[in-house]
């Protein structure tokens, strides 16, 4: 996979040359590199921000310098090149926005099959709407997403995040590919992840489940998907309410129906929701 990376701050990502993400890359399974956006302006200080139409605070920037970088980058310097936007190879430009919609582990997913991701790092009080715009009228797909309900000061922190989620779904890149498959969000049933321990058993008065060291495979799997039900119940319960009923075995029926779920729908739905709705 190739990653091309645009900011002003591109310094910013030679952490990506640590740990598994730098082992990718010296093992030829990615591809990244960093551009610095001033790279393409022409004026003498550089500038690549100008101030807001219709006023108001802060800076906005420019669509011409990022245009540069982007046509270049996505290939689009002539029309012959164009050309390829419409193939299904083309790259897969995403740009992060807190007013987006959310980025998450089934985006992580899809995009970690493309071959050519590209990401613009917008900063001040980011890019102009009709940058994205004009890469969709050009049959570009450009994808935009928020990490979370909060601002940052810039991208690059999101672009960081939805690298990590993306490229650790690449087969070869995790040492273990087993250590993926049951963790939160993960499988079209997803659920948060179970609570994981480790030796010793008992640590400063906290003792880890006994049934974890009884041996029985069986128990331990039903345990850790109990967990996973019970942590999913309380903390994220729309996840619950996402669940295919039909795909739930008897077990996971008795342990949601004890976290006072009805499970007789095509979802789940809190049994006080049930009653009420028998009840009009």
């Amino acid at each position: 996979m190739r990653i091309d990376i645009v900011s002003v701050f591109p310094e910013y990502f030679h952490n990506l040359d640590l740990s598994l993400l730098g082992k990718a890359q010296e093992h030829g399974l990615l591809q990244v590199q960093a551009h610095d956006l001033r790279d393409w302006t022409h004026d003498i200080h550089h500038s690549v921000d100008d101030t807001p139409v219709g006023g108001g605070a802060g800076m906005v920037m420019k669509p011409e310098v990022w245009a540069e970088c982007l046509d270049e980058l996505l290939g689009m310097d002539d029309a012959a090149e164009a050309t390829k936007a419409e193939q299904a190879s083309s790259p897969v430009l995403i740009l992060p926005n807190p007013s987006a919609p959310l980025f998450t582990q089934r985006d992580a997913t899809e995009l970690s099959h493309a071959e050519h991701l590209i990401f613009g790092c917008g900063r001040y009080e980011g890019y102009d709407a009709r940058l994205p715009e004009y890469y969709r009228d050009q049959h570009i797909d450009v994808r935009e997403y928020s990490i979370g309900d909060y601002v940052l000061n810039g991208g690059e922190v999101a672009v960081c995040v939805m690298l990590e989620a993306i490229t650790r779904l690449l087969p070869g890149f995790m040492g273990n590919p087993n250590s993926i498959v049951e963790e939160s969000y993960t499988g079209a049933q997803s659920l948060l992840e179970h609570r994981q321990y480790t030796k010793p058993a008992l640590w400063r008065g906290h003792e880890a489940p006994p049934v974890l060291l009884s041996g029985d495979h069986a128990k331990v799997d039903r345990f850790r998907r109990d967990d996973a039900l019970t942590r999913t119940s309380e903390i994220r319960p729309d996840l619950i309410e996402a669940l295919n009923c039909a795909e739930l075995d008897k077990a996971d029926r008795k342990t949601l129906m004890s976290l006072g779920w009805e499970v007789s729908g095509t979802h789940p739905k809190p049994l006080a929701d049930a009653h009420m709705k028998q009840r009009a």
